[in-house]
């Protein structure tokens, strides 16, 4: 279960760095459903749920503007990832609703949880920025706000799916393999049918 709470929170970590950090870290701070370690108490430190919350206000704004979703994008290629490592090697240590003692996966070697966290995000991140630029293309960007508010959304519901109840976490991973996979097969479809339609320019 710690595998999927960890595998849930840093997904969640490549849609949106900040949310599964923010949730975390309140969880932790004001309810019982998240204890975490004392090598990640300082997720929950009042400071650091602030400065967590602001950036996550500048990246729910940024991420919603076509053309600057994409700068943020590139920007978020170093931040997802290390949010990604940071929730899967905390959720994999805490004692959550559905986690109540840190398996031997977490104890033997701490960084192969980070590790594991922040290839996941990376890959979700990557996914979620080849997909973006077709679908602002295609829609004249009216497409970026409406995208970046069903991550947003799954960000948080991931995050309490991870945590509540992680046996879900790869039902709902299936899902958003299936969803990237249909969105790139509509890119293709639409640049091929793009392409036999364009007038061929005669080359010098």
């Amino acid at each position: 279960m710690e595998l999927m709470t960890g595998f849930g929170l840093a997904t969640a970590a490549g849609l949106n760095a900040y949310i599964p950090l923010l949730a975390i870290g309140l969880l932790a701070r004001f309810t019982d459903l998240v204890t975490l370690p004392h090598g990640w108490s300082w997720l929950a430190n009042g400071w650091v749920i602030t400065i967590v919350a602001i950036l996550l206000v500048v990246e729910i704004v940024a991420d919603k503007i076509p053309a600057l979703d994409s700068v943020n994008d590139a920007v978020q290629t170093f931040i997802r990832p290390t949010a990604g490592g940071i929730v899967f090697g905390s959720g994999t240590a805490a004692q959550t609703a559905a986690v109540t003692d840190p398996g031997e996966f977490a104890r033997t070697g701490q960084w192969v949880p980070i590790a594991v966290g922040v290839v996941t995000a990376l890959v979700v991140h990557l996914t979620k920025t080849a997909v973006r630029p077709a679908a602002n293309v295609a829609s004249a960007g009216m497409a970026a706000p409406v995208l970046s508010t069903v991550e947003d959304i799954t960000s948080v519901a991931l995050v309490f799916i991870a945590i509540l109840i992680p046996a879900l976490v790869l039902l709902v991973l299936i899902a958003l393999a299936w969803a990237a996979i249909r969105l790139w097969r509509r890119r293709r479809r639409r640049k091929a049918r793009a392409d036999t339609q364009s007038p061929n320019v005669p080359r010098n």
